[in-house]
């Protein structure tokens, strides 16, 4: 996956350089990026779709353990989805969100959690089509060029917890079923 190094900062800092998806206010270098991979965390989720069958990649999930600092967030991790300004709204985010989904129930998560800018809707949107909900918003919490932006926390129950019954989310809490 290092050898992706490239290819991931010509999608992300596109992204990052428009000023409108992503709360990152400054570029990656490739060398940044293949640092980033080498010590991507063992628990997580790292999916590149890629256009075709041996093309370049078009899009990439990350999904990290929400916090290493207690085993208490064991079963919850945070996702970033990008793709490529080019290649937006066709169905990307949509096959890298099924690929996620899998990989994240196999390594123990029940419940992703994240951040959308809320002046990005088409972004917002995207993850509710995908089963996210809206459980608050951070106010004046991301200050990009002088401006604050608030920032949508959503999350979505992914399946199993330790019960082993199937959680759903019922107006905003788990229930067991």
């Amino acid at each position: 996956m290092p050898a992706d190094a490239e290819a991931i900062v010509g999608i992300l800092n596109p992204i990052i350089e428009a000023r409108i998806y992503t709360v990152f206010d400054s570029p990656f270098t490739a060398e940044a990026e293949r640092a980033y991979i080498r010590n991507f965390p063992q628990r997580g989720v790292w999916k590149v779709a890629v256009s075709g069958e041996n093309g370049p990649p078009v899009g990439f999930q990350v999904l990290e353990p929400f916090g290493s600092y207690t085993a208490a967030f064991d079963h919850v991790g945070k996702l970033g989805t990008y793709v490529s300004l080019e290649r937006r709204r066709q169905g990307i985010a949509k096959a890298l969100f099924a690929s996620t989904f899998a990989s994240a129930r196999r390594k123990g998560y029940e419940k992703l959690f994240t951040f959308v800018r809320a002046d990005n809707p088409a972004a917002l949107a995207t993850y509710l089509a995908h089963g996210f909900e809206v459980v608050g918003t951070a106010r004046r919490h991301v200050k990009i060029d002088g401006r604050y932006i608030d920032e949508i926390l959503i999350e979505k129950a992914l399946g199993l917890g330790t019960s082993g019954h199937e959680l759903r989310h019922n107006s905003g809490s788990s229930t067991t079923r």
